[in-house]
Order: C-alpha cells, then sequence, then structure tokens
C-alpha cells in the first residue's frame, strides 16, 4: 500500500518498529489549504496515532519552501505533542538548499531523538 499524508491511516502501518518518524514536510507542495492541512490537522492526527507505537519520537522539518508561518504553526504542534506524550522530538531547521548541511543536520537531529529528552 502507497502511504498518503492525506490520509493518515494510510501512514500508521509504516510505523510498526520504527523509533524515530522523520516528518521532512518542509517543502511539500500542494495548494494552500492542502498545506494547511498537512502542516495542522493532519500533523495533529498523525501525532495521535503515534502514541500507540514503538516511535520513541519525532524529527520536524521546520524550514522549507512552505509558508514559514505554517512551518512554525507545525514546529508547534510537535512541542505540543512532545510535552504531552513524554515524546522526545528535534526540529530540522537546515536549509535543505544545502545538501550537505541539511543531511548532517539531519542526522543530528535524529541522533538526539534517540537519546532522548
Amino acid at each position: 500500500m502507497l502511504a498518503d499524508p492525506d490520509r493518515v491511516a494510510t501512514l500508521v502501518d509504516a510505523f510498526a518498529h520504527v523509533t524515530v518518524v522523520c516528518l521532512l514536510l518542509g517543502s511539500a507542495v500542494g495548494s494552500e489549504s492542502e498545506l494547511e492541512a498537512l502542516h495542522g490537522t493532519r500533523l495533529d492526527m498523525l501525532l495521535t496515532k503515534l502514541v500507540d507505537t514503538t516511535a520513541r519520537g519525532v524529527v520536524y522539518e521546520a524550514r522549507g519552501s512552505v509558508e514559514a508561518g505554517l512551518l512554525a504553526g507545525g514546529a508547534a504542534r510537535v512541542r505540543g505533542f512532545a510535552e504531552r506524550s513524554l515524546a522526545s522530538y528535534a526540529l530540522l531547521d537546515a536549509d535543505p538548499e544545502v545538501p550537505g548541511e541539511w543531511v548532517a543536520a539531519a542526522s543530528d537531529a535524529v541522533r538526539q531523538v534517540v537519546a532522548g529528552p
């Protein structure tokens, strides 16, 4: 089955035996309403579903071509989820236009989540 971020239920099975969920959608494309949902209500639903998985935490891409306000809102949602669920999280704020730096920052973010709060 192909996972579709617009249908969160298609993603849940992919979380079996996953330690860190990387939400790398900072440069996602779509209509304004699709991007608002992706970094808003869909993100909320996804985070809620993570509570009953093996995931220890989340890396959220907080920088990219998506409007900065949407990314800031998504980052706030991830922070709130982590505080409520005691999960670990990291915000990936590296410039995706600089691939070497982005990859290094993403790797560091995953290590940070695995290490825990």
